[in-house]
């Protein structure tokens, strides 16, 4: 019989790349329906909430693997972004900052809302989604942004106040699903969460 592992172990096995794979899938099909551009060609696009559930369903490791994923294979040339777009040169343009993000912000969404290896609970992952999906992305898109169009940070931030209602619904809607599968599919993480009395008969053998 295999015992799940500890919450903290940093091992992947298949299942975990499997994981990452479909998720790396799920953030490359939410770019499908397009995206329109504002200032500076950054794209609105859907596929922030790809991330967003990548590192809440699939903590910090195995989300950052999957935002990797779909990040090397866009490197390479596969059209994987909202609009078709892939290449190398996406990363040296003004969008450049926030794929970096995408990157960071898996790791930070994972690590909030497994802190100590718990259960997903809804104020745990809003506020994962919220600081991982939105305030790191912005903290890594907008200097960057800024430095490659040669203007001040302060009109990038300005201007990506365009996308913060969109991205506040994004977070909402992350929570929403993350709740749902912890209730409906929580084999859907890469931990499971027994109840604490599935530890009592082992403690009582013990004590034998």
């Amino acid at each position: 019989m295999t015992h799940p592992r500890p919450a903290g172990s940093p091992r992947l096995d298949t299942t975990d790349l499997a994981r990452a794979a479909i998720f790396a899938g799920v953030i490359a099909v939410l770019g499908l329906p397009g995206s329109f551009s504002v200032f500076g060609g950054v794209p609105i696009t859907a596929q922030t909430l790809g991330v967003m559930l990548a590192g809440a369903v699939l903590g910090p490791v195995v989300g950052a693997v999957s935002v990797g994923t779909l990040l090397a294979l866009v490197a390479i040339g596969l059209p994987l972004l909202a609009g078709g777009r892939g290449g190398a040169g996406v990363f040296v343009g003004p969008t450049a900052g926030y794929l970096i993000g995408w990157l960071v912000g898996a790791v930070v969404i994972g690590a909030i809302v497994h802190l100590g290896g718990r259960r997903p609970v809804w104020w745990r992952t809003f506020a994962g989604v919220l600081i991982g999906g939105v305030v790191v992305v912005y903290a890594c898109g907008i200097p960057l942004q800024s430095l490659v169009m040669r203007i001040g940070v302060d009109q990038a931030l300005v201007a990506n106040l365009a996308f913060v209602p969109g991205d506040l619904a994004k977070a909402v809607v992350a929570t929403v699903v993350v709740g749902a599968l912890v209730r409906g599919y929580p084999r859907a993480f890469r931990r499971t969460w027994g109840p604490r009395a599935a530890n009592v008969p082992r403690e009582a053998a013990q004590s034998r």
